[in-house]
């Protein structure tokens, strides 16, 4: 299985999901680190992602070749985290086959209603689990 975790900025959402994901699923889980800059990308690959590739052409083209997509839900917003996330990005994302396990963190002008306010690693902690389930064998 080879998962595609996608961030942006200081990379810190992206460092802290590979970090569980590499601790919690079996070793042979390939983890690609997708940042929308070098300082996400080098983050996730400090926290254990077996590769990383950074921009747009790197998260385009990766995005159709994982099974699993992995980061928060402004990977699917166009010129979300500050513009860094182009239309192309979103595009790819959102048009990808791969199942997509999304935080519901945003900056942006969107609110999403009816979820509740749990702190991020607990929100981390659940989406690890939900992979860890749908990856056993």
């Amino acid at each position: 299985m080879r998962i595609a975790v996608i961030d942006g900025q200081g990379g810190g959402i992206g460092k802290h999901l590979v970090e569980k994901l590499r601790k919690e699923l079996p070793e042979q889980v390939e983890i690609l680190g997708l940042g929308t800059n070098a300082l996400a990308t080098t983050a996730m690959l400090k926290a254990g992602a077996n590769e990383g590739a950074t921009g747009e052409n790197a998260i385009v083209y990766n995005s159709s070749r994982v099974d699993l997509i992995v980061g928060s839900i402004s990977i699917i917003m166009p010129n979300a985290m500050l513009g860094e996330l182009t239309v192309k990005m979103a595009e790819a994302i959102g048009g990808s086959q791969a199942p997509k396990y999304l935080l519901p963190l945003t900056r942006s002008n969107v609110h999403l209603v009816g979820l509740r306010g749990e702190p991020m690693p607990h929100l981390i902690d659940e989406l690890v689990n939900r992979i860890r389930k749908n990856c056993a064998p």
